[in-house]
C-alpha cells in the first residue's frame, strides 16, 4: 500500500466519548485517514462535528444511508475502504450490514449487536462476502495480555485449572441517568443497550478476556444478575460461575456500583504449573507465579524481544519504563485490522501477528454470553448450557 486507508464514520461526533477515542486510535500510526462521516443522528450535530474535523463538506452526511449509497458510488481511488460504527447498541446492526452489502470493511464498537439474532446475521454476511469486521474489543490490545495468552498457547502453565476475572466499576453507584449523563442514559436503557446493563457493557469484555487469553470456551456458566441502585431497568452487578471445554473452573465478576472503583479489570488464570496475573490499571506488567520458584514480574518494552513473545513486542511502541495504556491498545487493534486489510488489499499474507485482533465469531459469542447469562440468572437450575 503506497497510500493511507480511509475511514469513514458512523456516529461518534462532538462531545461523544468513544467517537474521539477511534479517531485517535485510527491516527495513532499515520496509517488511516478519517475520508468522511455521518457523526450524529441529529442533522445539525453531524454538519458541525464534520466540520470541526475538517472533512470536506461533500464528505459530510446527515445519516448513514446515504454515506454508504455515497461512498459507494464514489471511484475505488476516492472512496472510503471500511467504516467505523460507534453507535449505541441498539444502532449498530443496521449500518453494519448495509456497509458489507455495499462492498465496506467494518469496525464495530461491543456488543456488535442487539440481539444474538442479528449477531448471527452480520457473520454469515461476513461469510458470504469475505470481507473484515474487526470488533474493537480494547483489552485485548494491550502487549501484556498478547504474552499472557502466547504463554497459556505455549503451555508454560501447564494446563488450565482456574480463571478469576473481575470489573468492577463505581460511575453508576447513583442513578446518574436521571440526573443529566448522557452515557448512564443510553447504557441502563432496555431500548437502547439491549437484555443487560452491566453484563452487557463490561462483562461481555471480561468474558472475551477469558476466552481471548485462555483459548478455551466457557461450555455452563450459572448467573445472578442484581439490579442495587432502585429505579434502575437492568443489572448493575453480577456474578457468574463459570466452566471451560477442558473442565477448568472460573469465576467472573462484573459491577457499576463498586463505588469508588474506576476501570478495575484484572484478571487471574492458575495452571498446573504456575499462574498470571494481569491488570488493567497497572497494564504495562504480567505477574508470573510458579509453583516452586519466586513469582517473576514481566515488562512490556518493545526492546524486550529476547523475553517477550513476538505478539507483545509487535504490539509495544516504545522501550521498556515508557508508559503505554488504553488508547494505545485500541490503536493496536486498528493497526492490526489496518496491517490485515492493506496485505489483502496488495494480495499479500498478513502475518498471524496482524491477524490478532477481534473478528465477528468474538462478536457473536458475545452476544451469546449476555442471553446466556441473562437466562441463567432468570432461571431455577443452577447450570445453564452455553448456547451460541
Amino acid at each position: 500500500m503506497n497510500r493511507k486507508l480511509r475511514m469513514g464514520m458512523v456516529g461518534g461526533g462532538k462531545d461523544a466519548f468513544i467517537g474521539a477515542v477511534h479517531r485517535i486510535a485510527a491516527n495513532m500510526d499515520g496509517l488511516i485517514e478519517l475520508a468522511c462521516g455521518a457523526l450524529s443522528v441529529n442533522p445539525e450535530t453531524a454538519i458541525d462535528s464534520g466540520k470541526m474535523l475538517f472533512l470536506p463538506e461533500d464528505r459530510i452526511y446527515t445519516n448513514y444511508e446515504d454515506m454508504i449509497k455515497a461512498e459507494s458510488k464514489l471511484p475505488a481511488d476516492k472512496r472510503m475502504d471500511f467504516v467505523t460504527i460507534v453507535t449505541p447498541n441498539f444502532a449498530h446492526f443496521a449500518p453494519a450490514m448495509m456497509a458489507l452489502d455495499h462492498g465496506f470493511h467494518v469496525v464495530i464498537e461491543k456488543p456488535m449487536t442487539f440481539t444474538l439474532d442479528e449477531a448471527k446475521q452480520l457473520q454469515k454476511k461476513v461469510q458470504e462476502t469475505g470481507l473484515l469486521l474487526c470488533l474493537t474489543h480494547t483489552y485485548s490490545g494491550y502487549p501484556m495480555v498478547k504474552q499472557a495468552r502466547a504463554m497459556v498457547q505455549e503451555n508454560v502453565l501447564g494446563k488450565i485449572r482456574k480463571v478469576i476475572v473481575e470489573y468492577p466499576q463505581g460511575w453508576l453507584s447513583r442513578l446518574s441517568e436521571r440526573e443529566g449523563n448522557a452515557q448512564a442514559a443510553w447504557r441502563t436503557d432496555p431500548k437502547k443497550s439491549g437484555k443487560a446493563g452491566a453484563m452487557g457493557d463490561i462483562g461481555t469484555h471480561a468474558a472475551h478476556l477469558t476466552e481471548y487469553i485462555t483459548g478455551l470456551k466457557i461450555t455452563q456458566l450459572c448467573a445472578d444478575l442484581n439490579i442495587m441502585v432502585e429505579g434502575r431497568h437492568l443489572d448493575d452487578d453480577g456474578n457468574v460461575l463459570l466452566k471451560f471445554d477442558n473442565g477448568a473452573a472460573g469465576v467472573l465478576i462484573a459491577s457499576q456500583i463498586a463505588a469508588g472503583e474506576e476501570n478495575a479489570l484484572k484478571i487471574r488464570i492458575y495452571g498446573e504449573l504456575g499462574g498470571i496475573e494481569w491488570a488493567q490499571q497497572e497494564p504495562n506488567t504480567l505477574l508470573v507465579k510458579w509453583l516452586d520458584q519466586p513469582m517473576q514480574v514481566l515488562r512490556a518494552g518493545g526492546n524486550y524481544t529476547n523475553v517477550l513473545s513476538s505478539f507483545a513486542t509487535h504490539n509495544c511502541r516504545t522501550p521498556g519504563g515508557h508508559p503505554e495504556g488504553y488508547l494505545e491498545a485500541f490503536g493496536n487493534i486498528y493497526r492490526n485490522f489496518t496491517l490485515t486489510l492493506s496485505a489483502q488489499i496488495d494480495g499479500v499474507q498478513p502475518t498471524k501477528e496482524m491477524l490478532d485482533f477481534p473478528r465477528v465469531d468474538e462478536g457473536v459469542r458475545g452476544m451469546a454470553f449476555i442471553d446466556n447469562v441473562v437466562k441463567s440468572s432468570t432461571s431455577k437450575e443452577k447450570w445453564t448450557p452455553f448456547e451460541v
